[in-house]
């Protein structure tokens, strides 16, 4: 989780100040990463290196677990109370090639973030950027007072967006051990490579746009 890194926590400085409460600081933070790095769900990877909070935070784009971890980390950098949550989810706007990737409309170990805020937990999920939501008809997430910031159930023409089928539970550090076995017994071997770049070269215009470049960062 590396929340104590001198990068974390210059992030997480530099991203609240001039908040003056855990909810101010929590929303800036939020926000942040879920604009930066943009979600691209071509960036799985089995390598544990590319998990850390330090390095996520220097890569460009990351999909939902990644950036899980690194709102996590600088939430506790700055003092908020914060673990990584996990949910399957059916994503029924998901693209035809993701569908073909995958092998399934299943994707397990969704990530999110359960913060401590004003007395009680709040589960928000960083994973989509302003420009990912609007491309899929859904607005994107706030984090607003007392409540959860959780994918939208239905996109703006009232279609079914995304389904939470199953709680995977709450933990203090990254289980990726557990989730890359998981991955392996639904979606088969070989489908997670060690690093992303078998992935990356791969395009995707409902994630990357019709301007993309084929090799992302």
């Amino acid at each position: 989780m590396d929340s104590d890194h001198p990068d974390v926590v210059a992030f997480a400085r530099r991203t609240i100040e001039g908040a003056t409460t855990d909810h101010e600081r929590a929303a800036l933070l939020f926000r942040a990463v879920r604009e930066h790095p943009r979600y691209d769900p071509y960036t799985l990877s089995s390598n544990p290196d590319d998990y850390r909070a330090s390095a996520v935070l220097e890569r460009e784009s990351a999909y939902c677990i990644p950036k899980a971890v690194l709102l996590c980390a600088a939430s506790r950098a700055v003092g908020i109370p914060a673990r990584l949550g996990f949910a399957d989810v059916k994503n029924h706007l998901a693209s035809p090639k993701l569908l073909a990737m995958l092998g399934s409309d299943l994707f397990i170990f969704h990530g999110y973030v359960e913060m401590w805020l004003d007395g009680g937990p709040i589960k928000v999920t960083p994973a989509f950027n302003a420009a990912l939501c609007a491309r899929f008809g859904v607005p994107p997430l706030e984090l607003l007072p007392g409540q959860d910031a959780l994918l939208q159930a239905f996109d703006g023409q009232g279609r079914l967006h995304m389904e939470y089928v199953r709680q995977r539970g709450l933990y203090d550090d990254l289980p990726l051990d557990e989730i890359l076995t998981e991955f392996e017994a639904l979606y088969g071997p070989g489908r997670i490579p060690k690093g992303a770049e078998n992935l990356r070269s791969i395009h995707d215009e409902a994630f990357h746009g019709p301007e993309a470049s084929l090799k992302r960062p």
